[in-house]
């Protein structure tokens, strides 16, 4: 250990001062004495903390990719399948709840940070589920909506910090009901038809190293149990993707693809009676071959 010292002090000693100024404000003078100037490894507090703030820059990088496959398979598919809007409205209110808590509050960013980026990408979502939905004129509405609500959250006249912090209680129980419509629905359809499984195991270990930061950074029960909470329905939507990973087609497609040749024999019988005329298919299902020998 101290031959390790001795090989990596002359570099940690003379470390760039804009270098440095990044892991004091991420490590505090103290931790960043302790761990990177003297590199003391034996410091339990300090390299947990840096443990932690290492996983909340991952989680907020990851997060501004997290939800790229998703935006990616509607917009290649174009249909909405085995996507909730409800799950997507819930989610992003919790977020942007949470997003005006932590900043109003000053929280450390590395705590918080995918919060905004992963609500940048659900509004997104959320509006292509409803144009594939057949629901594309309440796409303005949703937008404006969440506009007008952020700008009230973050607004300390408008809302003090008492009532920001009873709905920052109310933000962890919307963002565990984000997450049962979208189970209901893959259930229901029996198939996870175009959700992302990139995006649901990014939810499932972001939420899981959450926890972790959350408990060696953020002194917040309210924010605390959100995350267990959550990262609870993310490991069932997570068991739900490997059940159906293998699964044909949902109900749903399913039950359109068996629709689709019917409506077009109903479409056929009705040309057919409204001109007098043998509908196509009987014709085809009527000829026998030819027993006539040529020659």
């Amino acid at each position: 250990m101290d031959a390790l010292k001795s090989a990596i002090q002359p570099i940690t000693h003379n470390l760039p001062q804009p270098i440095a100024d990044v892991g004091i404000s991420l490590l505090g003078p103290a931790c960043y004495k302790t761990l990177i100037y003297n590199v003391d490894l034996t410091a339990t507090e300090c390299v947990k903390l840096a443990i932690s703030k290492g996983l909340g820059i991952g989680i907020i990088g990851a997060s501004s990719i997290v939800k790229i496959p998703q935006l990616l398979k509607l917009l290649n598919s174009q249909s909405a399948e085995g996507l909730s809007f409800l799950s997507y409205l819930l989610e992003s209110s919790s977020y942007l709840i949470s997003l005006a808590y932590n900043v109003r509050h000053g929280f450390p960013f590395s705590t918080y940070g995918e919060t905004a980026l992963i609500l940048v990408q659900n509004i997104a979502i959320a509006s292509l589920v409803l144009k594939y939905s057949g629901r594309g004129v309440g796409v303005a509405g949703w937008v404006g909506g969440l506009a007008v609500a952020g700008a009230a959250l973050f607004n300390d006249q408008w809302i003090d910090t008492e009532k920001l912090s009873l709905l920052q209680a109310t933000a962890g129980v919307l963002g565990v009901a984000s997450k049962v419509p979208q189970i209901l629905t893959v259930w229901s359809e029996g198939g996870t038809g175009q959700l992302s499984a990139f995006a649901v195991v990014n939810y499932l270990l972001g939420s899981l190293s959450r926890i972790f930061t959350t408990l060696q950074e953020v002194d917040d029960p309210l924010i605390l149990y959100g995350f267990i909470a959550g990262f609870v329905l993310n490991a069932i939507l997570f068991l739900q993707v490997v059940y159906y990973w293998n699964a044909p087609a949902s109900k749903k497609t399913e039950s359109k693809k068996l629709a689709e040749p019917i409506a077009a024999d109903r479409k056929e019988m009705a040309r057919a009676v409204s001109s007098g005329a043998t509908p196509s298919y009987a014709n085809a299902a009527g000829k026998s071959p030819s027993t006539r020998r040529r020659g």
